[in-house]
């Protein structure tokens, strides 16, 4: 995948999560800037998707670590757990928000 399309497909990922989070009842807070997705859930905590441009990966921080993921197939899938990004945030996204982010 070269740049562009990294970025292209970063950007759609985005605006779906900010979709997803807009389903939740939970109040959770969405924030994009400079290539970085910030999502602070109701009890302070984060969730900071960036996109590392050098690499075409994506990475999220979560209170229960860090992630790396990259494209294969299609998806976006965990370096080291060899989930998807969806199944990820489905488990980081009940116990962080205590609901879950479907995509």
């Amino acid at each position: 995948m070269n740049e562009v399309m990294f970025n292209d497909n970063i950007d759609e990922l985005f605006v779906t999560i900010e979709d997803a989070v807009d389903e939740l009842d939970a109040d959770v807070d969405c924030e994009i800037s400079g290539g970085v997705l910030t999502l602070k859930a109701p009890d302070g905590s984060a969730m900071i998707f960036s996109r590392q441009s050098a690499s075409c990966e994506l990475w999220l921080a979560a209170r229960s670590g860090g992630f790396h993921f990259n494209w294969v197939d299609e998806q976006w899938y965990c370096a080291r757990t060899g989930k998807s990004l969806a199944q990820m945030l489905e488990e980081i996204s009940l116990e962080q928000i205590g609901e879950t982010l479907v995509l």
